[in-house]
């Protein structure tokens, strides 16, 4: 079901979600995007560059943000436009999972264009790891 515009005043939270990403997400990531950097892939890799680990594609980071949105609007074509910045990467450990955290909040609301704007919070280990991260969406 489609959300209304009426229905997604200023002030509205979409529902927080959670999601969890294995090594094996990533690979399916990286064999369907072509993005096989081996810093998401292999951990030795990672730790030669300075990272802590292996760590998410940025995109899938967003991505993952992103369907928070469209399944909130109950229409992915809703979403008008969506930016963010990469502020921190998300870990993957080797055992067990990464949780990347998605919440947001209605901010702004255009009623002649039927849009509203949402700021979203992602998170991954307590840490902010989208800044600025902002989707407008068109609603009936």
């Amino acid at each position: 079901m489609t959300l209304s515009f009426d229905a997604a005043p200023v002030g509205t939270a979409l529902p927080a979600t959670v999601v969890e990403l294995t090594r094996a997400d990533l690979r399916a990531y990286a064999d369907a995007s072509g993005d096989t950097n081996p810093i998401h892939l292999d951990e030795a890799v990672a730790r030669s560059v300075g990272l802590p680990d292996v760590i998410a594609h940025g995109m899938l980071t967003m991505g993952l943000a992103g369907q928070v949105v469209a399944d909130w609007a109950g229409d992915p074509g809703a979403v008008v436009s969506f930016a963010t910045r990469f502020t921190q990467p998300v870990v993957v450990p080797a055992d067990g999972t990464a949780v990347v955290e998605v919440g947001g909040t209605v901010s702004g609301a255009d009623p002649e264009a039927r849009t509203v704007a949402v700021d979203l919070t992602v998170t991954s280990a307590g840490v902010k790891v989208l800044g600025r991260a902002r989707a407008v969406v068109r609603l009936p």
